[in-house]
């Protein structure tokens, strides 16, 4: 036996478990425990995969480039995202091909039963490595149009793989999931305006800054004046609009799966309520919703979402 041959699968179970280990963090719950087995583990590898894709993209990977050799490249690539990004998606397609070359990544590898079992498509998959590709070139987005369109991107794909993974896509429920995803990112990033803009970005649209007359500098500061306030309650609003267009989604579906969703809305709506009760401000720091908010706007998406079929 090699040095170290024996080591390395510890090593990558401890580095795959500090990328889902994330999931703590998000506005909504991943892969509850009320979910069949099957589900959860299903979503748990599409939420690995996407996570490592943001945190490629996004430079937040852990230090000393395991990732990077994981991927086949040299260490020092971590710091390339773009050369990162296209080891991933070489990756990816070991997942889809049927040579029966295994992936590199663990967390791809994980993928790969999930992908079979499902018969999952590379195209949601892909997209959320363009999307990551779109960040690194474009930085500031001029219209609530063009940030839509890398809500597409970034998102969508995944509503539209929870509903493949559960068995119940259809165009009208791909619909109301896009609307639902599109309004989670687009409060994500109200949430993140400072972190997103120590990155060199902005995503709230350009046209949005110049109607509220806000500078960058404003966006810059250690708390909101008010000029930078009445910009995001106009975009908090407009991401509420998008929840409440996407909630009968949840009303068209049945038990477990009406909670996971229910789940999903409610936590975009209790982090857009947390944005409002910080007056707007969210420079400081991300607005989080309690856990007990949470629940609320939860309960209130179950009580409220309209039952069809």
């Amino acid at each position: 036996m090699t040095p170290g041959h024996g080591i390395r699968p510890l090593a990558d179970t401890a580095h795959v478990s500090a990328t889902l280990d994330k999931a703590a963090a998000e506005n909504f719950p991943v892969a509850p425990v009320f979910l069949p087995r099957a589900w959860r583990d299903g979503l748990t590898a599409v939420y690995g995969y996407a996570r490592l894709v943001d945190d490629i993209g996004d430079g937040d990977l852990a230090p000393g480039g395991h990732d990077a050799v994981l991927l086949g490249l040299d260490p020092a690539a971590v710091d390339d995202r773009l050369a990162m990004l296209d080891a991933l998606e070489a990756d990816l397609m070991r997942v889809f091909g049927a040579a029966g070359v295994p992936p590199r990544h663990p967390l791809l590898l994980a993928l790969r039963p999930v992908v079979r079992a499902h018969g999952l498509t590379p195209e949601p998959f892909l997209a959320l490595i363009e999307a990551n590709r779109q960040d690194q070139r474009v930085a500031r987005y001029g219209t609530y149009a063009d940030l839509v369109g890398y809500c597409e991107l970034s998102a969508n794909p995944v509503g539209r793989l929870v509903l493949s993974l559960t068995g119940t896509s259809t165009p009208e429920r791909i619909r109301r999931s896009d609307a639902v995803c599109t309004a989670l990112q687009i409060a994500e990033h109200i949430q993140d305006v400072a972190e997103d803009l120590g990155r060199d970005r902005i995503y709230l649209p350009a046209e949005d800054l110049r109607r509220f007359h806000v500078t960058e500098a404003e966006l810059a500061a250690p708390s909101a004046g008010a000029s930078v306030r009445s910009l995001i309650a106009f975009e908090t609003e407009r991401a509420r609009e998008l929840l409440d267009e996407g909630t009968p989604l949840v009303g068209s579906v049945h038990g477990r799966l009406r909670l996971l969703l229910a789940g999903f809305v409610g936590g975009g709506r209790a982090a857009l309520r947390a944005v409002t009760a910080a007056g707007f401000d969210v420079l400081p720091g991300p607005p989080k919703p309690t856990k007990s908010g949470l629940l609320r706007e939860v309960a209130a998406v179950l009580r409220t979402a309209p039952r069809k079929g």
